[in-house]
């Protein structure tokens, strides 16, 4: 009896942490509907990587509102990322079908379905790990994102929070570097290939394009125009 005393106690314990754990995300997320985060978890965990290098790296990153971002890169990003950004609860389930049948067949993990609330729910909070925890709570701050906050407002934090380079954030910051305008200012082309270069940002230089981003560049533009942005 004492025992199972005990358990109950433990797992009340675990629920009340799991609780004030969730209520923690939640209360952020309130306060960045409205007011603009200094950094996110994914920009800290990269500038302790650059700073085990170099010790005085630092970011790139300048936050600029939503009216101050080009909405040919508003297109790109949703063409490129997330065309049912617009009418989904946070989560594409006929995406997460189609790539869950992909790796199914190819036996390992070779597409993914994330929605771009997803991706800004791991870059605001999440560390880089995989497992079925982290993904867990993905989905539950994904959920919290869109409850708290409108598409309009999600949008703008995932452009002034995506990584887009060796230590660069954000599309002013990304514009400034790779094209040498503001976010404001970015032409079709130029949003499509920063749109192209989102999977692997750092893995491109300075307006650097190869043949698969040429590619992707085609397609990204091709759908640009049906694109809904908020």
């Amino acid at each position: 009896m004492r025992a199972l005393r005990r358990l109950g106690w433990l797992l009340g314990a675990l629920a009340a942490g799991a609780l004030l754990v969730q209520a923690w995300y939640y209360s952020h997320i309130l306060w960045w509907a409205r007011e603009a985060p200094a950094s996110t978890a994914f920009m800290e965990r990269r500038l302790e990587q650059l700073r085990a290098k170099d010790p005085q790296a630092s970011l790139r990153h300048r936050w600029v509102p939503y009216a101050r971002i080009s909405p040919q890169l508003k297109r790109a990003v949703i063409a490129a990322e997330d065309a049912k950004f617009i009418d989904h609860d946070g989560f594409d389930w006929e995406a997460i079908q189609k790539a869950m049948e992909k790796n199914e067949r190819r036996g390992r993990v070779v597409a993914g379905a994330s929605t771009i609330s997803q991706q800004l729910a791991k870059n605001l909070f999440l560390s880089g790990e995989r497992s079925w925890l982290r993904k867990a709570q993905e989905a539950l701050i994904t959920g919290m994102l869109e409850t708290a906050m409108d598409k309009r407002r999600i949008m703008e934090l995932y452009l002034n929070f995506a990584e887009w380079g060796e230590g660069v954030f954000g599309a002013e910051a990304a514009a400034r570097l790779h094209f040498d305008v503001p976010a404001a200012a970015l032409d079709a082309e130029q949003a499509a290939w920063l749109a192209a270069i989102l999977p692997s940002p750092r893995r491109y230089a300075r307006g650097r394009i190869t043949p698969y981003i040429a590619a992707r560049m085609v397609v990204i533009r091709a759908r640009m125009e049906s694109a809904q942005v908020p």
